[in-house]
């Protein structure tokens, strides 16, 4: 058995979605200065590296927040789908010539994007590879339940809210910024907690993947 971490390490580096707050994370008590403990304060979007989109953050209204998101599609069997580097946006054609297998509930698709965290890079890219709405259409006609991927949105930069619309109004959890540099394709057991913010329409998570 092997554990693979896909989540992102925040830190003040961290690219964020342009005009998004920048990640802060600063000690504010410190105990080489003579306080009791050190005590750090957080200050950042709740979409940054690794997180959860609930369908509050695009449909609005009484839709669901990320704290009442279901846990059991969060948890479970999925399947790690590689596509080759010359696929620069996942639309339905692609997704059609592709051995995805039958019953998939939860897919995590491997880019290039993956590519990105292993070199540390820090200024937000606007030609990640994302799905398109065909893409995120198909992905519901499957019947797939979350759809995760390896860069901060699951939609091209220029046109974002028709393929999350699509998504997230076929109730399907969205889970971006993973990082897949190391998984192979192939089956794992997925565990995928979001912080539990009341209200929020999203929540950074740690992701794991546990495979054979």
């Amino acid at each position: 058995m092997r554990v693979y971490d896909i989540s992102i390490t925040i830190t003040p580096d961290l690219p964020t979605w342009p005009g998004d707050t920048p990640i802060s994370v600063d000690r504010v008590e410190k105990i080489e200065d003579g306080d009791a403990a050190n005590l750090t304060r957080i200050e950042m979007s709740a979409h940054v590296g690794t997180h959860v989109d609930a369908p509050f953050h695009f449909l609005g209204g009484d839709t669901d927040t990320v704290e009442k998101l279901p846990l059991d599609v969060l948890l479970g069997r999925a399947y790690v789908l590689h596509l080759d580097d010359d696929v620069n946006i996942v639309t339905k054609s692609v997704l059609q010539n592709l051995a995805i297998p039958p019953r998939i509930r939860r897919l995590l698709i491997k880019t290039r994007n993956s590519q990105l965290w292993q070199q540390e890079h820090k200024n937000f890219r606007k030609d990640f590879v994302a799905i398109s709405e065909d893409g995120a259409q198909y992905i519901v006609d499957r019947g797939i339940k979350l759809i995760g991927v390896d860069y901060l949105s699951v939609a091209p930069f220029d046109n974002v809210a028709p393929t999350h619309k699509t998504l997230l109004s076929a109730g399907i959890v969205i889970v971006e910024g993973l990082d897949l540099s190391q998984v192979p394709q192939g089956r794992y057991n997925l565990y995928c907690l979001p912080i539990k913010l009341g209200g929020s329409d999203g929540a950074p998570a740690r992701a794991i993947l546990i495979g054979g």
